[in-house]
């Protein structure tokens, strides 16, 4: 180490402590000493603590996307994307399922799908039924009557629903000499014209 060098050294000072001020207490608003303090002139001029202005937008952000999602939730689920579509042809089964909740489930052979004969047979019209016109579809299974219904399809099933998308709400009975093309005609009517 060199002791000659011209530099300052900033040990060689007493050091001398200075005081430090003594920061003045904050109250919070419980505290009734928060409104004792003098207020300042340019208080009011402060912008407002950015915390809360963040609370106040996460809040809104939470409550839109909570709106989103229960409208989005009951399109989905309970307002049908098809509604009064009609299907013709002959009940096959009709049924009372379920364990929790009892719903009408039932099938109809369509008339488009038994009377095409260029096509391979593709599928039954398999539907769920409410009460009133559950037992009407029944009466037209014993009496082997023709049938035209009118029909609602939702996106999803619910357990209160049925287990199938499409939801029979109404039942009429078809005089099949009126939809039969003339060749499909049963014989009973090929005579009464």
């Amino acid at each position: 180490m060199n002791l000659n060098d011209d530099k300052e050294d900033f040990f060689d000072e007493e050091i001398v402590n200075k005081e430090k001020k003594v920061k003045e207490p904050e109250y919070s608003p419980e505290d009734p000493r928060y409104w004792e303090q003098p207020e300042s002139e340019f208080e009011h001029l402060r912008p407002l603590d950015p915390r809360r202005r963040d609370k106040w937008k996460i809040w809104l952000i939470a409550t839109g996307v909570v709106v989103v999602l229960a409208v989005i939730g009951y399109i989905y689920y309970f307002t049908p994307y098809v509604e009064e579509s009609t299907q013709y042809g002959y009940v096959e089964n009709i049924e009372r399922r379920g364990t929790l909740f009892k719903t009408y489930e039932g099938v109809i052979l369509p008339y488009r799908e038994i009377m095409d004969t260029t096509r391979v047979y593709r599928e039954d019209f398999v539907f769920t039924a409410v009460p009133e016109v559950a037992a009407k579809l029944r009466r037209m299974l014993y009496a082997n009557m023709p049938v035209r219904v009118v029909y609602n399809k939702y996106h999803t099933t619910l357990p209160w629903r049925g287990d199938s998308k499409i939801v029979v709400t109404r039942v009429d009975s078809v005089d099949p000499g009126k939809i039969l093309p003339p060749e499909f005609k049963p014989e009973i009517l090929r005579d009464v014209r």
